[in-house]
Formats: structure tokens, C-alpha cells, sequence
């Protein structure tokens, strides 16, 4: 299926990827994973490393989902905090959180050493103060991560912005060398080339549901689109719509960024920014609450350029596309089990980093160790009120009114 929203720089820059039958209904498989994103190649490479015959389903193409469309910002952590973790779940809970969402890191690191992928990784991630008061409370909670959890970021003072950005009008910021960037599709594209290489069976433009497929286990990874596969969990999350764009290289990249940072901004509805490999602008700026995507998102996007880059408002905007996020009521993820049927979604954006590990903690459940899945599983959640008729509209509300202070 042909998707109007997918006229993305990924898809055209995407490495050579030979697409997969479509499933004609083989058997003798021990778990299928429904979903062809990080979290789904993820638990289906690890469910074959430890021994399993594994079946992947994707409805449409590998990375067609926000996978293959997200910013590229590896940020490490959770959307909430350590301060405030800490605070809500105590200190115990608070460090098998800590070592879990911090330890992402290393394992999408680790996929792309072990499996020598190319999707253009690069180091360091700012976050820049929108006011003030946010400068504020990242100072507080970085040198928490410090002091507490032995998480080692830099504070930028105002003044020292441009050693990383030339441009924004920024209250100080918070660069975790840590952090990075990289190419999300060719990132998915490799994790399914060693699924493949580990034995996983992948079916492209195989739409199938749980209950129709006969195995010992189920994962669901499908995010925006659990709905399809479970309507109780599907009112876990709600799709909010993100639009991104890449310019024509930059003549004056390198002055733009100095330190070739990804950068994103602590408005509630936040900028995200970043330099492609070949030096292009890779900007996503805005939400909207309805699907209807707008009649043209490079001027949507461009926008929101402008504010934080002046100079850049006649610069060609060469691509532009964009894509639905699953965020939950709390923006925490929602990851547990059904009797055989393990599903993880509702990464709220936060996601190109903790998906590979949640992939991995699915593997773990499906084969009995619940530990580490459990601190994830055992996460307060509850499904957006209104059912299906008034949910959306409901959350749609809070998050306008969420966006209004960003403007206060």
C-alpha cells in the first residue's frame, strides 16, 4: 500500500533491502511477532538467538511505521525523569528502571557493532531550554542522574550554546555525549537482516491477527496500530501525528552545529533537530491531534524552522513526511502479557532507543524469565477514558492545553 505521508529522506537514502513473501499461511513456528519495527525485529532476533523458530509479520514493509520515519534522536532515559521517578516509585524501583531505560544505550549500540550495521550513528544529543525555568529543572535533574545514578551529561550554560547550536535563543541546555543520532530505517533494515541471518522467518504485506496463528506465543509490536490486533489494549495509547522534512545540504552545516548534535527543545509540543551524514537539515517541528495530515507539511514544518533558524527560511525543503506516535496517558510505555500473547507499545516518542530493549524483554518472557520485563510490566497504567468514541477528543483537550502553556 502506497502511503502519502512516507515522501521521507530515509526512504530514499534506505540501504538495499530485497523485500519478503508475503505469508501463504506455513506453519511449525514457536512464537509470532506481529510488527515490523524496532520493537518487533528486536524481539524476534532475540527469541531466535535463544533457540525459538520465529515467524515476523508485517502488514505492510519493514520500517514502515515510526520506525522507519521517527527524528533519529537517541535519548536516553524514559519520557519522565529520574527525579521524578525516583520521587513517584522509590529508589529501589527507581535504579531497575535506571538500569534498564539508561542501559538501551549499549544495547542498540551493540546490535550495530555485532551486526556491522550502517545507519550513519553519530554521538552527543542536546536538549536546550525553551525558558528559563527548564534550564532550571534539567540543571536539577542532571545532576541528580549524577549524584544518584552515576549518569555523567554536561551542563551548557546560555552562553556556551553555540559551542553546539548556532541558533534557537536558548536558556542553556543539557549535552549527553551519550546520546546520538542515526539513520532509523537503514537501523530497522539492519536489525531485519539479522533477524534473517538468525533464522526468523519475515512475511512483508502480511496482515494477520493474533488469534488466527497457532503458536506457543504471540508478541504484539505494532504501536499505533494495536488497535487492529487488541481494541482493550489499542485505548492504551492515542496516535499523535508528527511531520518532519530534510532540506538540501547545507552549505553552512558544520556553523549550524559545531559539535554535530542532535538537538531537541523542552516545549511540551517540542522542535527536534539534527544534520544528516550528506549535511541536510532533518527538522520535525509541530503536532496534530487529527490524522488529517496538513495540505502541504514542508510549509508546516518550515515554520517552526524559521523560529529557530532565521536564515534558513528560502532553503529548499527537499523532503517531507510524517507519521502517527503511540503515546500513552502517562507517556510511560506499556509493555506486559495477555496468557501467551506479550505486547509492548505507547513509547511516546521516546522510543528509538528503549524499543530494541523492550524487544529484548519480551524475548526473556516468552521464555520465562520475567525479571527485568516485569519492572517494565509492573508500570501504572490505565487506558485513555471515554471509550472509543470520546477518547480521542478527550485527550486531545489536555494535550492543546499542554501545548498553550509552551506559548505562556
Amino acid at each position: 500500500m502506497s502511503d502519502p505521508l512516507n515522501n521521507s529522506y530515509y526512504a530514499a537514502t534506505a540501504n538495499a533491502w530485497k523485500t519478503q513473501p508475503a505469508y501463504t499461511g506455513e506453519g511449525g513456528f514457536d512464537v509470532a511477532v506481529i510488527g515490523g519495527g524496532f520493537t518487533g525485529l528486536s524481539a524476534a532476533l532475540a527469541c531466535a538467538e535463544k533457540g525459538l523458530q520465529v515467524a515476523l509479520f508485517e502488514a505492510q514493509t519493514i520500517g514502515f511505521g515510526a520506525s522507519g520515519r521517527n527524528g533519529g534522536q537517541l535519548i536516553p532515559g524514559l519520557r519522565w525523569s529520574m527525579r521524578e521517578i525516583d520521587a513517584e516509585f522509590g529508589r529501589e524501583r527507581a535504579k531497575a528502571i535506571f538500569d534498564l531505560a539508561y542501559g538501551a544505550v549499549e544495547r542498540v549500540k551493540d546490535r550495530i557493532a555485532t551486526h556491522g550495521i550502517k545507519c550513519d550513528l553519530k554521538a552527543g544529543h542536546l536538549e536546550a531550554a525553551y525558558k528559563p525555568d527548564h534550564f532550571d529543572a534539567m540543571q536539577r535533574d542532571s545532576e541528580f542522574l549524577a549524584t544518584q545514578f552515576g549518569w555523567e551529561s554536561n551542563i551548557v550554560q546560555p552562553q556556551d550554546m553555540r559551542r553546539h547550536i548556532d541558533g534557537g535563543g536558548y536558556h542553556g541546555g543539557i549535552y549527553d555525549p551519550q546520546g546520538g543520532h542515526f539513520h532509523p530505517l537503514n537501523y530497522a533494515l539492519g536489525l531485519a537482516q539479522a533477524a534473517k541471518a538468525a533464522g526468523v522467518a519475515i512475511f512483508e504485506n502480511s496482515s494477520v491477527s493474533a488469534d488466527a496463528i497457532d503458536t506457543r506465543a504471540v508478541i504484539l509490536a505494532t504501536d499505533t496500530w494495536m488497535n487492529d490486533q487488541d481494541r482493550a489494549l489499542g485505548r492504551h495509547t492515542i496516535p499523535i501525528m508528527n511531520y518532519n522534512v530534510a532540506t538540501a545540504s547545507l552549505p553552512d552545516a558544520d556553523r549550524l552545529f559545531p559539535s554535530d548534535a542532535a538537538v531537541a527543545d523542552s516545549r511540551f509540543v517540542l522542535n527536534y533537530f539534527r544534520l544528516s551524514a550528506d549535511k541536510r537539515l532533518l527538522f520535525g517541528g509541530g503536532e496534530k491531534y487529527v490524522q488529517t495530515p496538513p495540505a502541504d507539511i514542508a510549509a508546516f514544518v518550515r515554520k517552526h524552522i524559521v523560529e529557530v533558524f532565521p536564515t534558513l527560511a528560502d532553503t529548499p525543503i527537499e523532503y517531507a513526511w510524517g507519521g502517527p506516535v503511540g503515546v500513552t496517558m502517562n507517556r510511560l510505555p506499556h509493555i506486559g502479557r495477555k496468557g501467551n500473547v506479550f505486547f509492548a507499545h505507547g513509547f511516546s516518542g521516546h522510543g528509538a532507543l528503549v524499543t530494541t530493549l523492550a524487544g529484548e524483554l519480551l524475548a526473556e518472557a516468552v521464555t520465562g524469565t520475567m525479571e527485568r520485563f516485569d519492572v517494565f510490566a509492573n508500570l501504572p497504567h490505565r487506558p485513555f477514558p471515554g471509550g472509543r468514541l470520546f477518547a480521542r477528543p478527550l485527550a486531545t483537550l489536555g494535550l492543546l492545553y499542554y501545548a498553550l502553556k509552551d506559548r505562556l
